[in-house]
């Protein structure tokens, strides 16, 4: 790794803790529609960096949008999701390249994020596009981070991908990924711990688990202790941050569980029991 991913990655990964919470502000890219939540990036954005976020992902997009924001401190790390999902098309699980590497590198990110859905429909495009990223991250001193995850309709739509892909989909995205290039592996959480941590094991690099849809507080901090302790480095989180009545709270809540700080349910007494920081969404 080059001396510019090195110290990049201190601002996405802890370097006291080894840990990192990450919070996935870019489903604007991702979903078909608008999810309650994401329509105020300002007020969240700064939640996140209260709750003590390690980084956010963002579009160039949105990231310029909200310069004068990021700007007020550089105490959270800025990486730019660089692809987004095409959901209206005949063919499904279609990611289309909105940014370059090196236009990225221009505007001073941390690192860039890519989901790399590898499905029948793309897998050859998904395999030459995770090939040439890795290659311009490695030129740029960029981070890479894999969204090696199931397809988007694992969220919003009627396949049951983790019944017929499961685990050996999830160990295969990951260490292809690290094979293309990737610096940081996002896997989804496969049901228990024992099975994270086959993920864990058959990669090299750092693995983090996905926050996925919207649980209970304590279901998401429990999921974020068993994943630490089957090898996880992290976890990045969307909706359960900007889509809870107190977002910074939550934040708080995941990055003490994150380092061990506290259990979830010391969490849960410690940081959300108090609503003063109520999302705008949620005061209205």
């Amino acid at each position: 790794m080059s001396i510019g991913k090195h110290l990049r990655m201190r601002n996405i990964i802890d370097p006291g803790s080894g840990t990192s919470l990450m919070f996935a502000f870019s489903h604007g890219t991702s979903v078909p529609t608008v999810l309650n939540g994401i329509e105020h990036p300002t007020e969240q954005l700064r939640a996140a960096r209260a709750g003590g976020a390690d980084c956010i992902f963002l579009t160039p997009g949105l990231l310029q949008t909200l310069s004068p924001v990021i700007a007020e401190s550089r105490e959270l790390g800025i990486v730019a999701k660089i692809t987004a999902t095409a959901t209206r098309g005949e063919r499904r699980n279609q990611e289309s390249v909105i940014a370059s590497v090196e236009s990225c590198a221009e505007l001073g990110v941390d690192g860039v994020v890519a989901l790399l859905p590898f499905a029948p429909e793309n897998e050859p495009e998904m395999i030459a596009f995770a090939g040439h990223l890795g290659e311009q991250c490695r030129r740029m001193g960029l981070p890479f981070i894999a969204e090696a995850e199931f397809p988007n309709a694992y969220y919003e739509g009627d396949e049951d991908y983790a019944t017929s892909w499961g685990l050996p989909y999830l160990r295969r995205s990951a260490r292809l990924s690290v094979e293309l290039g990737a610096d940081i592996v996002k896997s989804n959480w496969p049901g228990s711990a024992e099975w994270f941590s086959e993920i864990v094991d058959c990669v090299p690099v750092p693995v983090v688990v996905a926050g996925g849809s919207r649980v209970s507080d304590l279901d998401l901090l429990e999921r974020v202790l068993d994943a630490r302790n089957a090898g996880a480095a992290g976890t990045s989180v969307g909706r359960n941050i900007f889509q809870h009545e107190n977002p910074a709270g939550i934040t708080r809540a995941l990055r003490a569980v994150l380092r061990k700080e506290c259990t979830p349910d010391e969490a849960v007494a410690r940081h959300l029991t108090s609503l003063s920081e109520l999302s705008p969404a949620a005061a209205n």
